[in-house]
């Protein structure tokens, strides 16, 4: 479908593409960063979705609203809460670490996760056109995933205190 954008739209639109960028850039630096394999494929298949949602952006910049797939992307990873094997050889110290480092990471991804959902959720109130809104509303889901997988890896590692 060929829209026609409104000045803030394209505002907008053009801040969720540099967040956009941003949290590609993250996750790359994440997942060469992490030391559990599991969380390294985790990271890059989130990886492989923000491109997605750059591409997104980029097409309903350009005036196309691409075609949203309903279906969530929950579940679809191959990742089934099964975290990555613990490496029997590291000392418990070195192992504490290395899992420290991962929560970290999935902290600062969390963060950035909660921070992108919010902007986008201004820039769908902001839209006037249902299929802009639809698209949007779509990715930002998926954003919500992304931290919602990065919140049980948190929880699992004893990195995420609900109480």
């Amino acid at each position: 479908m060929v829209v026609k954008l409104t000045q803030k739209e394209q505002m907008l639109l053009q801040d969720l593409k540099s967040h956009e960028e941003w949290c590609i850039k993250k996750y790359t630096e994440a997942q060469n960063r992490a030391s559990d394999p599991a969380l390294k494929q985790t990271f890059g298949e989130l990886l492989g979705q923000e491109r997605q949602h750059l591409d997104t952006v980029n097409q309903i910049l350009s005036g196309t609203v691409p075609p949203v797939n309903q279906a969530s992307s929950a579940g679809q990873t191959g990742v089934t809460g099964q975290w990555g094997k613990k490496n029997p050889e590291p000392t418990p110290a070195e192992t504490q670490k290395s899992v420290q480092a991962d929560i970290d990471l999935c902290q600062d991804l969390l963060n950035n996760e909660k921070y992108v959902s919010g902007v986008y959720d201004t820039v769908i109130f902001e839209c006037g056109q249902k299929e802009i809104r639809n698209a949007l509303n779509h990715i930002q889901k998926e954003e919500q995933e992304h931290g919602e997988k990065l919140y049980q890896y948190m929880k699992q590692h004893g990195g995420y205190n609900v109480q």
